[in-house]
């Protein structure tokens, strides 16, 4: 049984009592999906009615469409669990699932519907999860995690940034990276809480020998460095002479990330599946 937020217990469909059981569902089907209708239609076998090309589309749906279903399904989960209220869940968690739907439909048909109501339709369900996340958040007074969901929003102004440039430019320019870069940035932070903490917990039932690193001044910085490396990444078409400075600094800043994950004892934890695939996971973020 799952609390809601006026003090009642939830009695309807199980699907709708966490956020992570319909969108990482709901992620996982259209991941799916994607692939299936995908490759015809980018070998010319079939027609979508979608005013995106093939490789726009499959970009697009990827980054705004996967992402943020699993992102949301995540984030309803574990604020509850960060902040000590109640999950969104019953009719609430419905409606925000009937909102990323409503988004993939229009992208979908978008071809035959008026490019207003697509953008307006496509760019709703990130807002209203932010603005859902923060209310929960100030309200506990849970600080730490506001920088989760500055990720989240700026995730949210890179979809709008890629129909603007669809519309004007024809053609993604900064949309796509930045929107790449703030899914890094995700996962680079709640990666850096969970793995270490799946790790030491599986840990402290075996032996006592050498247990992660906690968060440091040394995560600070690798944090730090990541974000101006994603940022002189996003900019890169505006400083074209710097390409190769800015790929010298992303691979030093992937260097410096698997040192980090190194300090959360990965050789340690071959024994617990789960753990592994979280650490083998992360080290392919860098």
């Amino acid at each position: 049984m799952t609390a809601t937020a006026d003090g009642q217990t939830w009695q309807g469909p199980a699907i709708l009592s966490y956020g992570f059981r319909p969108f990482f569902f709901a992620g996982a089907v259209h991941a799916a999906l994607m692939v299936a209708l995908w490759v015809p239609w980018f070998l010319g076998w079939i027609e979508v009615p979608s005013a995106f090309s093939p490789i726009g589309w499959h970009a697009y749906e990827l980054l705004f469409g996967f992402v943020p279903a699993i992102v949301a399904g995540f984030l309803l989960t574990a604020v509850p669990n960060w902040t000590g209220r109640p999950p969104i869940c019953g009719l609430r968690l419905a409606g925000l699932v009937g909102l990323w739907l409503a988004g993939r439909l229009v992208i979908a048909l978008s071809a035959d519907l008026d490019p207003v109501l697509v953008t307006a339709v496509a760019l709703v369900f990130l807002p209203v999860l932010v603005g859902i996340m923060t209310q929960e958040v100030v309200a506990a007074r849970n600080w730490r995690n506001v920088k989760v969901l500055i990720g989240v929003a700026i995730l949210a102004i890179a979809q709008a940034l890629a129909h603007n440039e669809l519309r004007h430019l024809g053609a993604a320019v900064y949309s796509e990276t930045l929107g790449i870069a703030a899914t890094l940035m995700l996962i680079l932070i709640i990666g850096g809480r969970v793995v270490p903490s799946f790790t030491a917990n599986w840990l402290k039932q075996g032996d006592s020998g050498r247990m992660p690193v906690p968060f440091n001044r040394f995560d600070q910085a690798a944090m730090v460095l990541a974000g101006i490396a994603l940022t002189a990444w996003v900019a890169l078409p505006a400083i074209p002479p710097w390409e190769r400075e800015i790929g010298v600094l992303l691979v030093a800043t992937g260097a410096v990330h698997l040192v980090r994950q190194a300090r959360w004892t990965p050789l340690r934890t071959w024994r617990e599946p789960l753990v592994t695939v979280l650490h083998v996971g992360y080290a392919f973020v860098p």
